[in-house]
């Protein structure tokens, strides 16, 4: 049977070890238990983890607040060390920023001059379709000063003045900042676009535009186990029922997890260490690795 029992239907990272301990695989999932149960399924296409499958002796996981976060998890752990049976250090998707230029977000390496503003975000195509619907509702471009004479045609057209530039620069600041309601007006104006196309028989158009409701969603998912700009080092502990679980936070990333036997006594003076924004997120996993010990 796989061993898929306590693991929660939601996004995260997983780890087998063998039974010496040695961390054999790491990935990441939509849904945990549905992903580390197909490891038990039908792997007659897929002959490398056929050899892998009978040396798992445990699963460790942890479930992270969105797609997005846990991608970040995997990578964070991945560019640490690698596994004997993942194929890359790192991940497939590239990281990038977006930063607020005059004329509209703009995605951005990195570490490119001028830096980014937000971020980061795992994935240069999804960064890049989810400007493509905040210019969408949000053009920000047609509201400069002095336009030429095709982008002022094309302001009128949209019904855009210099007058809309505080309000669409604020909104798109709070979208990219995650603001829930700022996030919902954008989704739901990107929404009826698309609903209005599909009506028009511009199919191409409102797949588009649904890619872009989509990639919006990505970038605003909660995602703290990376960030822009580094803060200091730390830990964060959770326990439950005699076993300690330890996040190690560095340079800004969230790379490494451990977990060991502790009573509560003795992991007490740890738990005090965690940062208070870390607390709800070491408490749940350290609940989810009680149940899969």
């Amino acid at each position: 049977m796989p061993p898929t029992a306590g693991l929660p239907q939601a996004p995260g990272v997983y780890r087998f070890r063998d039974a010496a301990g040695k961390v054999l695989y790491i990935g990441r999932a939509t849904q945990l238990r549905s992903r580390v149960g197909s490891y038990w399924g039908d792997l007659r296409d897929r002959p490398r983890l056929r050899r892998m499958v009978p040396q798992v002796a445990r699963v460790e996981a942890v479930v992270c607040d969105s797609v997005h976060e846990a991608a970040w998890f995997e990578r964070n752990l991945l560019e640490r060390s690698k596994p004997r049976w993942n194929r890359t250090r790192g991940g497939q998707e590239v990281p990038v920023g977006i930063r607020l230029d005059p004329d509209g977000p703009k995605v951005v390496h990195l570490h490119a001059p001028g830096a980014a503003e937000f971020g980061p975000y795992l994935g240069g195509s999804q960064a890049r379709l989810a400007v493509s619907g905040l210019d969408r509702v949000l053009p920000l471009r047609y509201t400069a000063e002095r336009l030429e004479g095709g982008l002022r045609d094309l302001a009128r057209m949209r019904g855009v003045t210099t007058l809309d530039r505080p309000a669409f620069r604020a909104t798109i600041a709070a979208v990219l900042r995650r603001g829930v309601d700022e996030t919902h007006a954008v989704r739901e104006s990107l929404a009826l676009l698309r609903d209005r196309a599909s009506q028009n028989l511009a199919f191409e158009l409102a797949g588009r535009i649904q890619q872009e409701i989509e990639a919006l969603d990505w970038i605003v998912a909660d995602q703290k186990v990376s960030q822009l700009v580094a803060g200091a080092d730390h830990d964060a502990y959770g326990w439950s029922d005699g076993l300690l679980v330890r996040f190690r936070m560095r340079a800004g990333r969230l790379d490494g997890w451990e977990q060991r036997p502790s009573s509560h006594a003795s992991a007490q003076r740890w738990l005090e260490l965690t940062p208070p924004e870390w607390r709800a997120f070491a408490d749940r996993n350290a609940e989810l690795a009680r149940r899969l010990h």
